[in-house]
């Protein structure tokens, strides 16, 4: 079964950077569509960015936009989320998942629209 888990959370102040990184096993990424999805507290899933199994079309959240960039290794069977300019409101645990319908159109932040979550790891911006 595939397995994702997610590395590269940390405390960072505003306007650092981070890169997370979605390491898979179990299974090939190289077919399927996957996301970043992010809960800040007391709040729900966000759905930031979506990367489809050849790379060649990406999709983000308008949270997301001119700040992140999804990419992804295939030979690595690794997805990553490049963060620039982080914000407090950036403060969550962001998670990976696969994308249930296998793209990255328009209905991919659906809910529900996900499967094989990691466990999430934790982003904090603070001064």
């Amino acid at each position: 079964q595939l397995q994702l888990v997610e590395s590269g959370g940390d405390l960072v102040q505003p306007g650092g950077s981070l890169r997370l990184s979605c390491a898979a096993s179990g299974a090939t990424l190289n077919y399927r569509a996957i996301a970043w999805i992010r809960q800040a507290p007391g709040k729900g899933r966000e759905g930031l960015a979506c990367i489809v199994g050849s790379g060649g079309y990406r999709s983000y959240a308008d949270s997301a936009k001119g700040r992140f960039t999804i990419s992804r290794d295939n030979a690595k069977n690794t997805v990553y989320l490049q963060m620039n300019s982080l914000k407090p409101e950036d403060t969550a645990v962001y998670y990976c998942a696969t994308v249930r319908i296998n793209t990255c159109g328009s209905s991919w932040r659906q809910q529900g629209a996900f499967d094989s979550w990691g466990q999430g790891t934790q982003v904090t911006v603070s001064s």
